[in-house]
């Protein structure tokens, strides 16, 4: 009897630590974050470009490259179901995205020019801006940091984009 009781207590314990439950961190997307910079030309300014080009140089590595502009857009809400779809549309906004993809894409300082021409063929002034691209946790600390860079051209030149 002594021999089952002790079992009987060895196997209780096991089940109950085995039965433990640990917290599980939230699982992460299963994303890649694309090194590049992300331009919108605003939409009041959209209309006098034709082409776009971008220079970027950060960390002493230098990239350029024409930059092919897509029509830009905003999201619209639909709502959700009683079973909990939820949707949303993309409405035409009249501004005009571009990226310029890089090798790699760090916080330090990036130097940016624009170039390009207007839709008759004349050149755009040179736009200039050195700016820092942002580093957040948008999905959880355990899921890595993703940095982003962004910027905003319009007739005063270039800007960095607001926050995401």
């Amino acid at each position: 009897m002594r021999k089952s009781g002790v079992l009987l207590a060895l196997m209780t314990t096991t089940v109950l630590t085995g039965c433990y439950h640990y917290p599980v961190p939230a699982p992460c997307p299963a994303i890649a974050q694309a090194p590049a910079i992300s331009v919108t030309v605003a939409r009041e300014y959209a209309a006098q470009v034709g082409t776009l080009n971008l220079k970027a140089c950060q960390g002493g590595v230098c990239k350029e490259s024409g930059v092919e502009l897509f029509p830009g857009s905003d999201s619209i809400d639909q709502g959700c179901t009683p079973d909990g779809v939820c949707s949303a549309t993309a409405s035409p906004n009249g501004t005009r995205i571009g990226h310029l993809m890089l090798d790699n894409l760090t916080e330090e300082p990036i130097a940016l020019t624009a170039t390009g021409t207007a839709p008759d063929g004349s050149a755009l002034p040179q736009r200039s801006l050195e700016f820092r691209p942002r580093g957040a946790y948008p999905f959880g600390e355990q899921c890595g940091r993703f940095i982003t860079a962004s910027v905003t051209l319009d007739a005063n030149g270039l800007r960095q984009s607001d926050a995401e």
